[in-house]
């Protein structure tokens, strides 16, 4: 089946941004095997926060907007830390270039999107695949964290945790940096899980 025009200049788009992600990733992630991930980092708070607090470990934010990218990187700039990054990438692309060696200690998912229409929960971040794809970065004992102040997401988020075989939820578990992000300050109450990978 031929292309259009069009899808094919989409095509050739998306592999151009995936080459320069590739490319960022490698000179920044270069020696590095283990970091702390979080997807949807916004103007980079809580990771840089947490980045301060554990300088021993390797901390990357990715965003689709690149405002917000900049206002991470500049924290960063800002405040002298080496151990974190921010890139400007889709989350899809981000694992499909990231090199393979690289293991994810810690992922971090802080008020993503709900996409509360059923037509729309497709485009929700979290899904079989995502988990799929998290699960092979990470080692027994890992962990992805989960915030959200949609209760319906936090559900739909619960229910693939709980039906995915990498995947136990900690109950116990103590959320691994508390701080008040901008989103955060708006919500009346949020809902949080942590998962360990088996």
């Amino acid at each position: 089946m031929e292309l259009s025009e069009g899808h094919a200049k989409e095509l050739a788009k998306q592999a151009a941004r995936k080459r320069v992600l590739k490319r960022e990733c490698l000179q920044i992630l270069g020696g590095i095997d283990r970091i702390v991930f979080e997807a949807g980092c916004g103007h980079g708070h809580w990771l840089t926060a947490y980045a301060e607090g554990h300088p021993e470990q390797t901390c990357l934010g990715i965003d689709l907007i690149a405002h917000r990218v900049r206002k991470g990187q500049e924290k960063c700039a800002k405040r002298n830390l080496p151990n974190l990054h921010f890139l400007k990438a889709e989350l899809g692309e981000f694992l499909e270039v990231l090199p393979p060696e690289i293991r994810f200690d810690l992922t971090v998912l802080l008020f993503p999107d709900p996409w509360p229409k059923a037509r729309h929960h497709r485009r929700r971040m979290v899904q079989m695949e995502l988990l799929e794809a998290l699960a092979s970065r990470t080692d027994t004992g890992g962990s992805f964290c989960f915030r959200s102040d949609d209760r319906p997401y936090y559900d739909w988020t619960m229910e693939l945790l709980e039906a995915h075989p990498d995947w136990v939820i900690d109950s116990a578990a103590e959320w691994p940096h508390e701080m008040e992000t901008y989103f955060q300050s708006l919500m009346e109450q949020y809902y949080s899980v942590v998962a360990r990978r088996r």
